[in-house]
């Protein structure tokens, strides 16, 4: 195989930031050197990024990049650390996992259970998130249902919403479930609009509780799990609750997907009534789709990756 050069596409806070760079950008490349390849660097501009691919016959990866190319996969975190998207359409929502097959009677049930476990140690017994969480512990009602917000001010949820939130909030409370339902302002987003709505919701209905607890401390509580395309909704199955996404997610596989606001009741029915095969899922997910930063094979994995493109026989 003849020697190639990957070009990664960065925003300027991360060519400006050594440190950046070596969570993710760094170890890709020097995990690809053994094979031949050399990387560089390059400024990430959305507008001319497609023309700069064209202009040359190298290998690109985006950070968060929706560039479809022959020659260029989109980088992103997927969800939970330390794994990520190399994938030919996108990230997040916008990935091709959401458009793949997914058959758990592929995925050995003896490794899937052993990778969940190992999920639930790193992350639900540490108690940690991608955003930070509160250290203290709340109480929470058990056998709620838990409703974890996300802002749709941003250009991405609004896109990719079937149901907002406020809908969501309005559809639980109109259930005949005595259930507590406990929401999760978004750690990082806190709408005060929003809020203010909730508390007056709140006080008409004694059911809905406003918790800023850490999510793993409601999900270790919670029967059910309401989102949009959060990535709780991962969480969530790594502590095995079932899930509603009420908008665009590509891991819907293993969710009830609720398109519009009188459809909750058959959903909650349905997630609630099925035994999912979420150890299956989160490895088919994780392990067959993404890859890890940290993997010993992390050189091999993305070469595979970039292989399967069809790159390395346009170099002769």
């Amino acid at each position: 195989m003849p020697d190639f050069i990957v070009k990664m596409h960065l925003p300027q806070r991360t060519l400006d930031s050594a440190w950046e760079q070596r969570q993710v950008y760094e170890r890709i490349g020097r995990a690809l050197e053994p094979f031949g390849a050399r990387f560089e660097y390059v400024l990430h501009n959305r507008d001319t990024a497609l023309d700069l691919i064209e202009g040359d016959r190298d290998f690109h990866i985006l950070e968060r990049g929706t560039v479809q190319h022959p020659r260029a996969l989109n980088c992103g975190s997927a969800y939970i650390a330390p794994y990520h998207y190399l994938d030919p359409v996108g990230t997040r929502y916008l990935s091709s996992i959401g458009q793949r097959l997914f058959d758990p009677a592929q995925i050995g049930l003896d490794g899937a259970m052993a990778f969940q476990g190992d999920l639930f140690t790193a992350h639900a017994l540490a108690r940690k998130s991608r955003y930070d969480q509160p250290k203290d512990k709340l109480d929470i009602p058990q056998g709620c249902i838990a409703v974890f917000l996300q802002s749709e001010s941003h250009r991405a949820v609004g896109e990719a919403l079937y149901v907002s939130m406020r809908q969501m909030v309005k559809a639980l409370l109109a259930r005949d479930d005595p259930r507590p339902i406990v929401v999760k302002p978004h750690p990082r987003d806190i709408d005060f609009e929003t809020l203010g709505w909730l508390v007056q919701k709140s006080r008409k209905d004694t059911r809905l509780q406003i918790i800023p607890a850490n999510i793993h401390d409601i999900l270790a509580a919670a029967s059910l799990v309401v989102t949009i395309n959060s990535a709780v909704g991962i969480e969530a199955m790594i502590h095995g609750r079932p899930v509603l996404t009420c908008g665009q997610a590509d891991f819907h596989h293993a969710t009830e997907v609720v398109r519009a606001r009188d459809g909750f009741d058959a959903a909650i029915t349905r997630a609630e009534g099925k035994a999912w095969p979420l150890a299956q899922y989160l490895y088919w997910f994780f392990r067959i789709n993404c890859i890890s930063i940290t993997s010993a094979t992390l050189g091999a994995d993305v070469m595979a990756k970039i292989a399967a493109t069809g790159y390395f026989a346009t170099l002769g």
